[in-house]
């Protein structure tokens, strides 16, 4: 059985899917696709990837369109170029999660500015802006008040049209931290908190916030695995936060990052993907 990787920067994660390859004996090859081209008319590409491909791009549309590509030639791809589009941009996500019936957070979109600070004045103040793509918390404002949402809209009038499309969500009173849950395939197999430890509201591990083990409830994994269910098949890393209602998820995860995880819960992530994939490839 040979499975391949696509990448384009090597992180923890992927030298960690390595030496879990290695471990188990699995070949797996690595494809770097900075570094070459492809010919759409090759039919023989399914030859070269291998029984299935790990995808794990950090550029979006690079995941995007290349997923697509692959595809198209008849390969099996972890996850899928459906399941990338949708947890890859939040509002296609929250459509597919609210359909599912998963608890979320209040959210709207709206397309200008008037319908943004509309939209906020029945949010209320303070409430949080994100792009719709994007990642590691970047861009996500917390909006105080009319005054900073005009500021912030008059910026991003100014930028790509994809920073015209609002999406806004109220700011759940929550602890301060949320939970990342890893589901691969069918099971939720490791949990952490995300405690903020720098004053920032977000608490991204890429910003600093300490992941602490979280232990596995049955409300937990029902919720997770609906969700990544929600959105396919694959590897995925849901966002809950602890509301006064219960546990919501705001985000989906497409390309999961675990360097922190490992450590706090003793998981075997790496490991367990390699498993997974071995499962799709029959």
């Amino acid at each position: 059985m040979k499975i391949s990787m696509v990448y384009d920067y090597v992180r923890w994660e992927e030298k960690s899917i390595i030496e879990a390859a290695k471990r188990k004996n699995v070949e797996l090859q690595l494809v770097n696709p900075t570094d070459l081209y492809f010919d759409l008319n090759d039919n023989g590409l399914k030859s070269k990837f291998g029984d299935v491909v790990l995808q794990r791009c950090v550029s979006y549309f690079r995941n995007l369109h290349l997923t697509a590509l692959l595809e198209s030639k008849g390969l099996k791809v972890v996850n899928c170029f459906n399941a990338i589009l949708t947890a890859g941009n939040k509002l296609f996500c929250t459509l597919k999660l609210m359909n599912a019936g998963v608890p979320m957070p209040k959210t709207m979109v709206s397309f200008s500015t008037k319908g943004s600070l509309r939209a906020l004045d029945e949010l209320g103040y303070p409430a949080i802006m994100k792009p719709t793509i994007g990642s590691w918390g970047r861009l996500i404002s917390l909006v105080k008040d009319s005054d900073s949402a005009q500021a912030i809209c008059e910026h991003r009038e100014h930028l790509s049209p994809l920073y015209q499309i609002y999406y806004l969500q109220e700011l759940v009173k929550r602890p301060p931290r949320d939970i990342r849950c890893f589901v691969i395939g069918d099971r939720a197999v490791a949990a952490i908190y995300r405690v903020s430890t720098t004053g920032d509201w977000r608490t991204n591990t890429a910003r600093g916030a300490k992941a602490v083990n979280c232990p596995i409830t049955n409300e937990l994994e029902d919720l997770c695995v609906k969700a990544a269910k929600a959105i396919g098949d694959g590897i995925f890393g849901v966002d809950c936060m602890e509301s006064p209602d219960g546990l919501v998820v705001h985000e989906v995860n497409h390309t999961i990052e675990f360097k922190n995880t490992v450590p706090a819960t003793g998981v075997d992530i790496p490991g367990l993907i390699i498993d997974y994939l071995m499962e799709v490839a029959k």
